[in-house]
């Protein structure tokens, strides 16, 4: 019969099933909680594109009830998942671990261009051809706002490398200063991709279900701002770890994965403005 001393209960903690093997690390139910919630999240924009599209067998009510949910169990297995693998006993555990974590972020970021990839093959499929398609009207999406947008995007993505240097570097109050500017930046990105969204639904009637181009690039773009706001997510989370004085030149891993993401959705903007916005002007 096997034994653990209290301190191996203590770092062996639920949800961990308990004949989970310890050279493989500690299991953790939260990853699959978040990807339930992201289920959640696509079920509910297949509903709003089937309820408004003209079927009566589904009620316009089910996407919002839907989406609300998933996100809700998403970011609680977000949250569960953060505070399990990064947060929890910070000060107590050791330093070891790091490059798994990292790599742990190199696999996800693999799922995450898998994933906008099969957003692209959609568009590419529906760009190949007769273009605008026969009977729609593709409007004008590349505009100054856009280009200011993603100045903004690239400026947040210097500002927190040089955050992460600043920290290696022992300069800890310039560490967080440009941390937070990076924060700042981010959520005027965010609120400037809201101001084109509502330009395009109000005033030109350009929405998800504008034909084969309105679903790809709400689809696209839409995807894109959920990123960037579990970027900001991320980012605020640092924030206030680091406020409690948590993160080293030794210990900056969780820096270093979230500067790995919000570099990746940086690279997936200027992708998107290249292939989607101005693309979409170019006559097939």
């Amino acid at each position: 019969m096997r034994t653990e001393t209290a301190t191996e209960e203590q770092d062996h903690h639920l949800p961990a099933p308990e004949d989970w093997p310890k050279g493989f690390g500690e299991a953790s139910w939260w990853p699959f909680v978040s990807a339930v919630g992201v289920v959640g999240l696509y079920v509910g924009a297949g509903l709003y594109v089937l309820s408004h599209g003209g079927n009566s067998y589904v009620p316009q009510i089910a996407s919002p009830v839907v989406f609300v949910l998933g996100t809700v169990v998403f970011l609680v297995g977000l949250y569960g998942w953060l505070y399990h693998g990064f947060v929890d006993h910070y000060w107590y555990r050791e330093g070891g671990g790091q490059t798994k974590l990292r790599w742990a972020m190199t696999l996800f970021l693999g799922t995450e261009v898998a994933t906008f990839g099969a957003g692209f093959v959609y568009y590419f499929f529906i760009r190949v051809g007769t273009w605008p398609p026969t009977g729609q009207t593709i409007p004008d999406v590349m505009s100054s706002l856009v280009l200011i947008n993603t100045l903004i995007l690239i400026a947040s993505s210097f500002t927190l490398h040089y955050s992460h240097m600043s920290l290696l570097r022992g300069k800890r109050n310039r560490f967080i200063t440009f941390l937070a500017l990076t924060i700042l930046l981010a959520f005027v990105f965010l609120g400037g991709q809201i101001y084109e969204y509502n330009l395009f639904i109000t005033h030109e009637g350009f929405t998800l279900t504008s034909g084969v181009f309105g679903s790809a690039f709400f689809g696209l773009t839409g995807l894109h701002g959920l990123h960037v706001s579990l970027g900001i997510v991320l980012m605020c989370i640092l924030f206030v770890r680091a406020a409690y004085g948590q993160f080293s030149s030794e210990r900056d891993t969780s820096v270093t994965t979230v500067t790995m993401y919000w570099h990746f959705v940086d690279a997936v903007w200027i992708f998107l403005v290249v292939s989607l916005y101005a693309g979409a002007t170019l006559s097939g």
